[in-house]
């Protein structure tokens, strides 16, 4: 059975300028053990997206399935149960813990909330899962700022990991680090996907850093999915000009460069470009992009795309 199923999800958001279409129209599914990037530049809608699939904020329209359980039409009590099974690990690793709290304080709460063993046993679970994300068993009577911020996103990612989710949320989890911690931290993650059996959404604006981590990428460009394929196909056969430009980008002596870095900034969500949005920042525009907005088309098994130029 499918883990997660999307379809046709859109976000919206009132503005002082308008509605802003934060996401638009967007489907996917992430299958069991799966890791699926989501990528794209900053204010293309990504945080927003992963928010709206466990209604951390309120979809506009559009269903989102988890293991074949509306997530949409959830009561919030429904909703509270499925907080077990779906977690998130934010961007911020100071900001999103509470300063004061200690961190066997902030781990237990999870526990409690959903009602999980009697007090000496919540004392064990914390216990295993400090040591897990590999800090020492006393980090757990200090406090959020005692730490460094690599040290603080391991214990980010113990809350999250601490109630035993099947989907991770993982939101930009590794940009505010730096780059040697980031890769401890991406080690990380995949020894807690293989030991516990974990699917993770992976945001970020990096394709540098998804492409040793994850099975599946979808680029995301103002509130759309352009393009989709295995990390692989992806990175071998870029098709949509945006995604050539965003690995251009990447500095990688394997690749012979194709594309020149994009120019311009990222059109406002309040209002959209006509036709294909990314015609206001591609070389290979016509008045047909200008005008008619391209269908998403499979191109192969498992490489879909939306441009009108690709054969």
């Amino acid at each position: 059975m499918t883990l997660l199923s999307v379809r046709n999800l859109s976000t919206h958001y009132a503005g002082g300028r308008g509605t802003v279409r934060a996401v638009d129209d967007v489907s996917l599914t992430i299958e069991p053990g799966e890791t699926v990037a989501l990528v794209g530049e900053s204010g293309c809608g990504k945080s927003s997206l992963g928010k709206s699939l466990m209604r951390l904020v309120e979809p506009t329209s559009g269903q989102v399935e988890f293991k074949g359980r509306d997530v949409t039409a959830m009561t919030s009590g429904e909703l509270r149960s499925l907080r077990r099974s779906i977690q998130m690990i934010f961007q911020d690793p100071f900001a999103s813990l509470n300063p004061r709290q200690t961190i066997r304080a902030i781990l237990t709460a999870p526990l409690k909330v959903h009602g999980i063993g009697d007090t000496k046993r919540r004392q064990q679970i914390v216990e295993s899962i400090i040591l897990q994300v590999g800090l020492p068993a006393d980090s757990l009577d200090r406090y959020p700022h005692e730490f460094s911020g690599g040290q603080r996103q391991r214990i980010g990612i113990a809350r999250a990991l601490i109630l035993q989710p099947e989907l991770v949320v993982c939101d930009e989890p590794v940009s505010a680090l730096d780059l040697s911690i980031q890769a401890q931290i991406l080690n990380l993650l995949v020894e807690m996907k293989n030991r516990l059996s974990l699917s993770y959404l992976f945001v970020s604006h990096d394709l540098s850093v998804v492409r040793y981590f994850s099975d599946r990428v979808l680029v995301m460009y103002l509130g759309k999915i352009v393009e989709s394929a295995p990390t692989a196909e992806l990175w071998a056969d870029p098709k949509h000009p945006y995604t050539r430009a965003l690995l251009a980008a990447v500095p990688d002596p394997s690749r012979r460069r194709e594309a020149a870095p994009i120019s311009g900034d990222l059109p406002s969500p309040h209002d959209p470009p006509s036709g294909c949005r990314f015609h206001t920042r591609c070389p290979l525009a016509t008045d047909l992009c200008r005008s008619e907005a391209p269908d998403y088309r499979l191109f192969g098994t498992a490489h879909a795309v939306a441009c009108h130029h690709t054969n």
